[in-house]
Parts: structure tokens; sequence; C-alpha cells
């Protein structure tokens, strides 16, 4: 048991770091494009919003894969797609139940289902953050071009 909990909370630090590099990436990437959010075009807009809302969920995907690794490793699953479905299914906390892992590993599911929960939510902050920024440069700008 604390195997498993030293096991999932080192996973769970190495998502947080993770998902920390690629919040970085997405906002210096977002403050790269001061002139798309600057436009008085909404286009532009919505298209740097969903890349970066896109890479973000790229980063979730890699965390999923990560867990899934785990549950290879400790050898609950024979093919990793199997294991990264199952990954996937904890970190969406969607708990479908139709593959469930041994007695033996199964804490490590609500560690993961934690972990998604939090990443998912830190995603979520940063996509609503750029577009609440970004909606309102845009508006700005239209209001100065109508000036």
């Amino acid at each position: 048991m604390l195997l498993n909990l030293a096991l999932g909370l080192l996973v769970m630090v190495l998502c947080l770091l993770v998902q920390s590099l690629i919040v970085v990436f997405c906002i210096q990437f977002y403050a790269g494009r001061g002139e798309t959010v600057d436009s008085p075009t909404i286009g532009s807009t919505l298209r740097l919003i969903s890349t970066v809302m896109t890479l973000l969920v790229l980063g979730n995907f890699l965390q999923i894969s990560i867990w899934g690794g785990l549950f290879m490793y400790l050898g609950e699953f024979h093919d990793f797609t199997t294991a990264a479905y199952h990954s996937a299914v904890n970190f969406a906390t969607l708990g479908y139940g139709d593959i469930v892992m041994s007695e033996e590993h199964r804490i490590l599911g609500p560690m993961q289902a934690v972990n998604g929960v939090l990443m998912v939510g830190v995603s979520t902050a940063v996509v609503m953050s750029a577009l609440q920024n970004a909606l309102k440069r845009t508006y700005e700008a239209r209001q100065n071009e109508g000036s």
C-alpha cells in the first residue's frame, strides 16, 4: 500500500511538472501573439485560443500516457492501448468500471482521478484566462477602430 502511494505521488508530481511546462509554454505562445489578440477580428482570436486549448489537451494526453506507462510497469495491463484507455477513464473521472485494476494497485485509480481533476482544472483556468484577456483586447481594438 505504501509503495503504491509513493508511486502515485511520484507520478502526480511528474504530471504537475509536465502541466507546469505546458502552461508556461502556452502563456509564452499567447503572449507572443499580441498582434492577434489586439486585432478587431474575432476569428484570429478564436484560432489563437483554440491553439492554446489544443496544446493543453495534448499535455493532458501526455499525462494520461505517463499514468498508463505506470500501469504497464506494474503489470496491470499487457498492452498500452488498454492501459491508456483505463488511464483516460481515471484521469477524466468517468469511472466506467469496464476495466478494473487488481486489488493490489487499485488505490492508484482514485489517485489518478484526483490528479486529473487538478490538471484539467489548471488547463481550464489557463484557457478561460486567455479567452477573457483576448476578448477584452479584441473588444478594445474594435472600440479604437471605431473612434
